[in-house]
């Protein structure tokens, strides 16, 4: 039986690939010509002009063709797909489907994705959940293995995933690598259990991201040499150069929490931009809608007088080379026809998506495709992630000094502000808790927050990187025990409350992290719990919930709030 299969598998390849040789040479009709078109060749680095033909999702030759479905491109400009080289799929807040939906218009045709927000919440369960909700999408997505789950031994998340736990998941043909390795001073203080999974990783001879702000001199050595070849953490160019010129990839990012694109501008230029691809980390859903994906980065690049050959290169095929995409990210004979067809390079508007020769948006919509089928158990576990006994004033009573973690306008970073052991509205200081929730342990981190605003009321929410824990921000106990025990009441989410009362929400039931409802209603429930914030008091020169979503992280300086307590990063020591 199994040699009868092989053959059978065999004999299915040579019968496409005897087709695709008889419609390159021209003896037979391609399935789908772009006539008449001009395109981005990506290893001439110019515009080139011919018919673009494609046969069993491949394209297999540029010249003079004739095809069963022909499309006259004239006049435009047609592109490559688009690749995310780093995106968690969770931060738009919808299922992988929806997801799909919103970035298709945008030209993005394939996404390189760490799913370490919901393996923090599910473990294994979670990183094969989201196999399975992707499997067979019109946008090819591919998987970095969450590197660190928990991000650190000091949060407390739903699974703890060592190097065994994930090692199965390498035979699966979607996963590039081993993602994001944000414990950087656990690789440069030689972890074993740190480095035992790099080790894994290049034993299976995948690759390894990195993530490592700020860091420099023979630190940076140490963390190259053990095996990361790629950060997406530069902000500026001095540092984006020093790792670079140190043998790694930039991916510039431009995303929702974090705006990187115009500051490492320097680097698309001849000498660096070989080494940068285009990332976007986090996008919310307003962000998606109202700014694009990787399109509205390559179209800003060339606003900024970026190369428009250059700014598509990073956008599609210097990904392709990193994560060894080989079939992708180029036109050319042999390559995937995965094309975008634009008006110009000025107004770069989208007007045509074609994934493996199928145009899957036509300007106006995206075409239906099927959803992927989830096992059950999978989606009943992803529907039940919340252990938490209700929670009362009482809890959040604690009158002891805390230490004050200080927003920093326009950053996730924070201060050290001291201490205090009450709310003082007039001077902007709150409670603020991180409620553990994946196994009703009770433990509930308290500390106090300065810099978001709040008047009145509470905000909580079930996104708190990375462990997602319950994050809830307020100034009064009692408003901050019934915006959680609505979070737990919801199956997660975000909650604004004033006096008992819901002023605004945004229900999470997947994983509390991700929607069942489309892009557009979550981002209407998702603006409208923002303005309810806002009138609580919330500074409207902050996002009131993708900052909020911060402060629990306990790899980024200079205070965060753990279910233990207020941790100082750079000491990794409760204060």
């Amino acid at each position: 039986m199994g040699t009868e299969s092989y053959t059978g598998k065999i004999n299915r390849k040579m019968g496409k690939k005897l087709r695709i040789v008889e419609v390159a040479a021209g003896r037979e009709k391609a399935d789908l010509v772009l006539k008449n078109a001009a395109y981005v060749n990506v290893f001439s680095n110019e515009i080139c002009h011919g018919d673009i033909a494609v046969a069993e999702g491949l394209i297999v030759g540029m010249g003079t063709y004739s095809g069963e479905t022909e499309v006259d491109v004239a006049g435009r400009i047609v592109l490559p797909g688009f690749i995310d080289a780093h995106i968690h799929l969770e931060s738009a807040m919808v299922s992988p489907q929806e997801f799909v939906k919103a970035v298709l218009p945008h030209g993005t045709t394939t996404v390189i994705t760490d799913p370490h927000e919901i393996a923090n919440v599910m473990g294994a369960d979670g990183i094969e959940y989201m196999l399975q909700a992707t499997e067979g999408l019109p946008v090819d997505v591919r998987f970095m293995l969450p590197s660190c789950v928990p991000s650190t031994p000091m949060d407390e998340s739903g699974a703890v995933l060592d190097y065994r736990t994930i090692d199965s998941f390498y035979d699966h043909p979607r996963v590039q690598g081993l993602a994001e390795m944000m414990n950087y001073p656990g690789v440069i203080g030689a972890d074993p259990q740190v480095i035992e999974k790099i080790v894994a990783a290049q034993a299976h001879h995948k690759k390894i991201d990195g993530h490592a702000p700020g860091l420099v001199g023979n630190d940076l050595n140490a963390y190259i040499a053990a095996g990361v070849y790629s950060d997406h953490e530069c902000s500026d160019p001095a540092d984006a150069i020093a790792k670079l010129e140190r043998g790694q990839f930039i991916m510039i990012r431009e995303g929702t929490a974090a705006h990187n694109l115009e500051a490492l501008l320097p680097l698309l230029t001849e000498k660096y931009a070989e080494r940068c691809m285009f990332c976007c980390d986090d996008k919310h859903p307003s962000d998606l809608l109202e700014k694009g994906h990787i399109d509205y980065n390559v179209r800003e690049a060339i606003r900024r007088g970026v190369d428009p050959i250059v700014a598509v290169k990073v956008a599609c095929h210097h990904a392709a080379r990193y994560f060894l995409l080989n079939n992708r990210g180029a036109i050319a004979p042999g390559y995937l026809a995965d094309f975008v067809v634009i008006d110009d390079f000025q107004q770069f508007h989208i007007l045509q998506v074609f994934k493996k020769g199928v145009e899957m948006y036509d300007g106006k919509e995206v075409k239906g495709f099927q959803a992927p089928e989830i096992d059950p158990y999978l989606s009943n576990r992803a529907h039940d992630t919340f252990h938490v006994a209700h929670l009362t004033a009482v809890d959040f009573a604690e009158r002891r000094p805390r230490g004050i973690i200080g927003m920093v306008p326009g950053e996730i970073v924070t201060e050290d502000q001291g201490y205090s052991d009450h709310i003082d509205v007039e001077w902007d200081v709150l409670k603020i808790a991180v409620i553990e929730r994946h196994k009703k342990t009770r433990h509930i981190g308290i500390g106090y927050l300065q810099g978001y605003g709040l008047k009145r009321g509470a905000v909580a929410t079930s996104v708190s990187h990375d462990s997602h824990n319950i994050i809830v921000v307020g100034a009064n106990e009692e408003d901050m025990a019934a915006a959680a025990n609505r979070i737990v009441e919801n199956k997660g989410g975000i909650v604004v409350m004033e006096d008992g009362q819901v002023k605004g929400e945004v229900i999470l039931s997947i994983a509390g992290i991700m929607s069942d409802d489309t892009l557009e209603n979550v981002n209407h429930a998702l603006e409208q719990a923002k303005e309810a914030a806002f009138r609580l008091g919330v500074s409207k020169e902050i996002d009131p919930f993708m900052t909020l979503s911060f402060m629990s992280l306990p790899v980024i300086p200079t205070l965060r709030l753990t279910t233990r307590g207020v941790i100082d990063v750079m000491t990794q020591q409760y204060i």
